[in-house]
């Protein structure tokens, strides 16, 4: 057995890769899904198109590859995290759209338990605050809306899960429901302490136990690929949440050792070791990953919409035809013009939590240009990471010496100019920016000892750096421009 295979389920499409002994690519396949918008601020997808694309790629890059199901030696499972599934025990299907991470239909419920005064269980139990973004109330929301749910629920006929958990319940044919100590901590019924479901938030949300999967090990033996499925008889044998796994593809396994995914969001993760701390500046304590039983743990700070803002000038105003342009008419011009875009189309996430706050474009002139909207997007991306590094260093004790980097939009030069010039460290970003997936392999490779540490020592020297370069005085200006911007967009959605 020659290959590990990589399943990458992201939020706008579903990806197959292939790795070698040496965890390097030789297969990738990729198919894109629609997005499905009810109403302003719900997301939701379409569970079964999920599994259907997930299978369908993984069929493809092994064919493509011309490798056969026996020489998979492992499968490793990433997936867009906080999105949840509510399928039949018995039949598999879906018993409605799955509720994407990025939906904000639960705000009042929300709203209601911060009220109520839920903020400091919450924070002491799951490490995280309430807000839609994560899978309980939308879960609560499914139970309450669909006709008959609640009741199958408490009879065992439904399982709930992740997206992790629906695709390992796909690729076992039902016989196993489970899902990693990384996914269940971003549930808001996890204690992430005792490593385990926790009755009292269980009864808050009013979700019944019996319809949860097991948690298990973020690496390691779960279960084997059933017959007929691509890679069948393949030991699964990684799980993780999409951003632990690129802290642990990008080998950020020491505290104080932190990478920033730019994907459709956002994603700052900083490896806390065996400590999990606290946050006082609205961060997120998340589990990394769980190894051996053994728990390990992050500061994460969100970002909502990254990358997908460029998708939005692409898709929606047409003002590109693709990424790229975006990036050449934003390198055409020396800085936006007085032009702040703050991207919050689907709220502010860390470290303002603000899920009622809507995206806003301020200081435009006559002489506003595409290319200054587009730097105008980028440099908000960059500066939404930008006040996630202040508050984590803040809130951790550790100044960065630098900054790992991954997903698509890293690819992005002027944006990681930006982002080395506002934090003033170098961005280092390695040769394969994919380190979702790659984190995803390197689990499940070394759940079955087909990799070993030693495997990647060398990866870090192929990495290229982004040094700092702008002067002190234009950031500071720039800086309070930002501030301004974005508690504008707060005070415009909140009537103030």
């Amino acid at each position: 057995m020659d290959y590990v295979l990589a399943l990458d389920q992201g939020t706008t499409s579903s990806r197959a890769i292939l790795y070698d002994r040496q965890c390097r690519v030789v297969g990738f396949a990729q198919r894109e899904f629609p997005q499905i918008y009810p109403r302003p601020g719900e997301v939701e997808h379409d569970a079964q198109v999920i599994w259907d694309t997930q299978r369908e790629v993984a069929a493809k890059v092994l064919a493509d590859a011309r490798v056969r199901d026996a020489e998979v030696a492992a499968v490793g499972l990433t997936n867009q995290r906080e999105t949840v599934v509510v399928w039949e025990r018995a039949t598999g299907r879906p018993i409605c759209n799955a509720i994407v991470w990025q939906d904000r239909r639960t705000a009042s419920v929300c709203e209601a338990l911060r009220t109520a005064g839920k903020s400091e269980l919450i924070a002491q139990k799951t490490g995280l605050v309430i807000d839609p973004y994560f899978t309980a109330t939308k879960l609560q929301w499914i139970l309450d809306a669909t006709d008959g749910a609640r009741r199958a629920a408490e009879r065992g006929d439904l399982c709930a899960g992740t997206i992790d958990s629906w695709i390992l319940f796909q690729l076992t044919k039902g016989a196993v429901h489970a899902t990693d100590a990384s996914n269940a901590s971003r549930t808001m019924l996890f204690d992430i302490h005792r490593g385990e479901w926790d009755d009292e938030l269980l009864d808050l949300f009013s979700v019944p136990r019996r319809m949860l999967p097991e948690v298990c090990d973020s690496s390691g033996r779960v279960a084997k690929v059933a017959a007929g499925l691509p890679a069948a008889g393949a030991s699964i044998a990684g799980i993780a949440g999409d951003q632990q796994a690129a802290l642990f593809g990008q080998m950020c396994w020491e505290p104080g050792l932190a990478k920033s995914t730019y994907g459709t969001g956002c994603f700052l993760l900083l490896c806390t070791g065996a400590r999990p701390i606290a946050s006082a500046s609205h961060l997120l304590t998340t589990v990394a990953w769980r190894i051996g039983g053994k728990l390990e743990y992050a500061l994460e700070g969100s970002v909502f919409t990254g990358g997908a803002v460029v998708q939005w000038l692409r898709d929606e105003l047409r003002l590109v035809a693709s990424a790229r342009e975006c990036d050449e008419l934003a390198h055409s011009v020396a800085d936006t013009g007085g032009v702040f875009l703050v991207p919050a189309f689907a709220g502010l996430g860390a470290p303002h939590w603000d899920p009622n706050a809507r995206g806003a474009l301020f200081g435009l002139t006559r002489g506003s240009s595409r290319a200054h909207v587009c730097r105008a997007a980028l440099q908000g991306v960059a500066l939404q990471v930008a006040d996630l590094v202040a508050c984590m260093e803040k809130d951790s004790g550790l100044s960065l010496c630098e900054l790992r980097v991954d997903g698509g939009a890293c690819r992005s030069e002027v944006l990681m100019q930006m982002q080395a010039d506002l934090l003033g460290i170098p961005i280092v970003r390695p040769a394969d920016v994919e380190s979702t997936a790659r984190g995803a392999a390197m689990l499940a490779g070394l759940g079955v000892g087909f990799y070993d540490r030693s495997t990647f020592a060398n990866w870090q020297q192929s990495s290229s750096r982004v040094v700092p370069r702008s002067r002190n005085d234009e950031l500071i200006e720039l800086r309070a421009g930002w501030n301004r911007a974005v508690a504008a967009a707060r005070a415009f959605a909140s009537g103030a």
